[in-house]
């Protein structure tokens, strides 16, 4: 595999990407014909171009584009789609673009991207190549969160069109109309044989430094190969209700319930009951889980600016 300098360099002298763009996403459709028009201006040749119109064939479709052996993979749409498009990277000799299509962009903004078109665009061409860490929930790579609780429900009840309307605080209003008849759980992480017990509505584990568009904590890092593992209130409906309108409102944290975060590069996840996890918009897999990371698992480009650890 090159070097990250050399990796870089040769994004810059011969700017040769595959583009793939879920047009299903919130702003995919109605941006495509610009997001062609400012990569040509910065002067990308293509290996190939693959508008994604079934989300069912997106995997198929990173796939041929990374058959085309391209230097830069450059992928537009959503959280989901970008964690569907990270576990084909890992561990290739290819860095993944970002295009912030989507509602809440969190891997854009853990990145320090422009969430604007035009300025993410530049970043492909005038930035770097770094590496960062990769999350795994059981056999499942994700980038940003896998949650448990509400967030399992909010996903497969938030509508399409509220997500248009509202953006992300479609999440945390959907998730109050589910909250009063939702039961509290149990949740048992152990890191290095200590075990922590809380009671909570919702428990997210972040590989990430965005949840809900929002900054989880100022010293939370996408590469510093260590998993944060918080809660958003605590068994009491009120208490997160409370922080969720306070993130709703203001996005800013005002507390973290329960103490602490909780964080190592692997946890064991056990709750009670068992409870399906939502992996970057999926639910998949149920506990208990093993939920590590895996150290500069996947390259992409950054800004400049971008600090590479």
């Amino acid at each position: 595999m090159r070097s990250k300098a050399d990796h870089t360099a040769a994004v810059h002298e011969h700017r040769r990407a595959a583009l793939v763009v879920n047009t299903k996403s919130r702003r995919g459709r109605r941006l495509y014909p610009e997001v062609l028009r400012l990569l040509d201006a910065q002067g990308f040749r293509f290996t190939g171009v693959h508008p994604v119109t079934d989300p069912a064939k997106l995997r198929d479709l990173v796939d041929r584009a990374l058959a085309e052996k391209p230097d830069l993979l450059i992928v537009g749409g959503g959280d989901g789609t970008l964690s569907s498009s990270i576990r084909h990277v890992a561990g290739l000799d290819v860095a993944l673009g970002v295009l912030p299509l989507g509602t809440t962009n969190n891997f854009a903004r853990s990145l320090g991207l422009p969430l604007d078109l035009a300025g993410a665009v530049r970043v492909l061409a005038e930035g770097k190549v770094a590496d960062i860490d990769l999350g795994m929930c059981g056999d499942r790579p994700f980038a940003n969160l896998a949650s448990f609780g509400v967030s399992v429900e909010v996903a497969g009840t938030v509508r399409p069109w509220v997500k248009r309307a509202l953006g992300r605080a479609a999440y945390p209003l959907t998730a109050m109309t589910i909250l009063p008849r939702h039961r509290p759980f149990r949740a048992y992480i152990t890191v290095e044989g200590k075990r922590h017990e809380l009671l909570t509505h919702q428990l997210n584990i972040a590989n990430g430094r965005f949840h809900g568009g929002w900054q989880i904590a100022r010293d939370v890092s996408i590469d510093n190969r260590r998993l944060v593992a918080y809660q958003l209130g605590s068994g009491k409906r009120l208490r997160l209700l409370g922080e969720t309108l306070v993130r709703a409102t203001t996005g800013r944290w005002r507390s973290l319930a329960g103490g602490p975060f909780v964080t190592a590069q692997e946890m064991l996840l056990e709750t009670d009951p068992p409870m399906a996890a939502d992996i970057d918009g999926e639910v998949r897999l149920r506990t208990p889980l093993v939920i590590k990371t895996i150290p500069n698992g996947v390259r992409v480009m950054v800004p400049q600016e971008f600090v590479d650890q």
